[in-house]
């Protein structure tokens, strides 16, 4: 898939405005979220033109932002286990869990969903 650094970069410089996808942190506008989706997590989150999704699967509240041109090339992203997603902005840690019904698509698709929140540690 061929990702513009336009589409993933928030168009919006007001934080109250943007949001985290709660599988990947990857921060986008609610209107970037509607017309492109999570060009990490679409394929099972499908977030384009789903507003009632979006609010479900990202969140307004979240600490910290990475910028990642080259993740993977940078340390800093295979801390935060980006390293495989697209270059753009990342939560650090989001406030907020994926609906039940979400993580179970994602158990039944052989993915492990892990809470962004810092609740899970290694």
């Amino acid at each position: 898939m061929s990702t513009s650094v336009d589409d993933v970069i928030p168009t919006s410089k007001d934080r109250r405005h943007l949001r985290a996808c709660l599988l990947c942190g990857l921060i986008k506008s609610a209107a970037q979220f509607r017309s492109t989706g999570c060009e990490n997590c679409d394929e099972v989150l499908h977030l384009k033109d789903h507003p009632k999704r979006i609010t479900e699967c990202t969140s307004a509240s979240f600490d910290g932002i990475i910028a990642q041109m080259r993740p993977e090339q940078s340390w800093v992203s295979r801390w935060q286990r980006t390293d495989k997603f697209v270059k753009g902005m990342y939560a650090i840690r989001i406030t907020g869990r994926l609906p039940e019904e979400v993580q179970e698509l994602l158990n039944d698709n052989g993915i492990k969903y892990r809470p962004r929140d810092g609740s899970v540690r290694d």
